[in-house]
């Protein structure tokens, strides 16, 4: 069996910089021939993971049930032993006990690269250092004819098997959520990548855009009064669009990298889904305060068939006339799509959707996307029933 669950969102932002690229400027893309707005798919998924952050202040995640992407593991490692050990031995032991699964420090006591770890990983480890505490040694290090000493696989396979076998059984995902959803990669453990059970598409605007510029000014608070002119000045770009937004989680990957637990599956779902429609990126809201919900989700739970992104219903940008909505409009335009590759692949809709009833009048039907409910929480509440069927 392979259950697909598909979250469809229409956001219309704004004047807004909500993910800029390195110059400072809106992200963007062409497609259909046409400039469009766009919102990272990393930019989405980072939102969604603080999104996750809050959900844990508010008690619906344990600490354990979630990850930290970070360089800085053997800071967290020694701080959990700091009742039980000497904080700056820990530290040293942590990058050696690492270095025998190929995990070497850089420069400034942290990893490499960024490490994706779960908490339940992080404490494991800290568990393994303070149980091996004395077995814990440097490798002879045993210097090449450059002087560079021995390479990481030298380093691994010189450590004590004992350890080694137990450090390396403790990066198993961790049973973390947002590691389940969105997958990692550790490159010098590719045995331990964890293959993501979620793909989040990269937001396009239905329609064609153009980049606008902010001129600002400032002036000195503490200036004398006989003095004209602004004191600081610049230009910031923005833009304003109608994001089409769409993510599949793969639900049985999603309870194998769960070790099996379906409960926290189904945790972890409802947050994801919640997440996607709530969590917006913060890029230059402080500037703009483009806080726009989505005024049209839907969700859709398909079997043993294809993922299907209805991008391509913005493959003509759409246009609108004065007076009509550009939310609606592109819902017209996505609901077709739906009903058109239903027809096409012989496929049947199992979906639930929600509108604004201000944009959308009564009488409006997303006929691509099956029954009509109240709220995001009603659609949420329907796929979390499909799914446990």
């Amino acid at each position: 069996m392979k259950t697909l669950i598909e979250i469809h969102a229409l956001q219309n932002f704004a004047p807004s910089n909500l993910n800029r690229d390195d110059t400072g400027a809106p992200k963007d893309a062409f497609f259909g021939g046409a400039r469009r707005a766009r919102i990272s798919s990393q930019c989405s998924k980072r939102a969604v993971r603080c999104y996750f952050g809050e959900k844990k202040t508010e008690g619906f995640f344990s600490s354990d049930e979630l990850a930290a992407r970070t360089k800085r593991v053997y800071q967290a490692i020694a701080e959990l032993l700091e009742e039980k050990r000497d904080k700056v031995e820990a530290l040293a032991k942590a990058e050696i006990a690492l270095s025998y699964v190929k995990l070497k420090p850089a420069e400034g006591g942290k990893t490499q690269y960024l490490l994706f770890l779960g908490q339940r990983e992080i404490a494991a480890l800290a568990e393994a250092l303070h149980e091996f505490w004395d077995q814990i040694v440097s490798v002879p290090d045993e210097s090449t004819e450059k002087g560079k000493g021995k390479s990481k696989k030298a380093t691994a396979a010189g450590a004590p098997k004992e350890i080694q076998e137990r450090i390396d059984s403790i990066f198993n995902g961790g049973k973390a959520v947002d590691v389940a959803l969105f997958g990692r990669m550790l490159a010098d453990m590719p045995e331990k990548n964890q293959n993501a059970a979620c793909q989040v598409a990269h937001a396009i605007s239905t329609h064609a855009v153009e980049r606008e510029f902010d001129f600002y000014t400032a002036v000195d608070d503490l200036k004398p009064e006989d003095t004209a002119g602004a004191d600081m000045m610049g230009t910031v770009e923005f833009n304003s669009a109608c994001f089409y937004r769409y993510a599949v989680v793969h639900w049985e990957k999603l309870v194998e990298n769960l070790q099996g637990d379906t409960a926290l599956a189904e945790k972890g779902l409802r947050a994801f889904l919640e997440g996607f429609v709530v969590a917006e990126p913060t890029g230059k809201q402080n500037t703009f305060a483009a806080h726009n919900p989505p005024e049209f989700v839907a969700i859709s739970v398909r079997r043993n068939t294809a993922p299907r992104n209805l991008a391509n219903a913005f493959e003509t940008a759409v246009r609108v006339r004065k007076d009509e909505s550009l939310t609606k409009e592109s819902a017209t335009r996505l609901s077709a799509k739906a009903v058109a590759l239903d027809k096409l692949y012989g496929t049947l809709c199992n979906s639930h959707y929600a509108v604004a009833e201000d944009v959308f009048d009564k009488t409006f039907e997303a006929r691509g996307f099956g029954t009509k409910e109240e709220s995001v929480s009603a659609i949420i509440n329907c796929t979390l029933g499909e799914v446990s069927k």
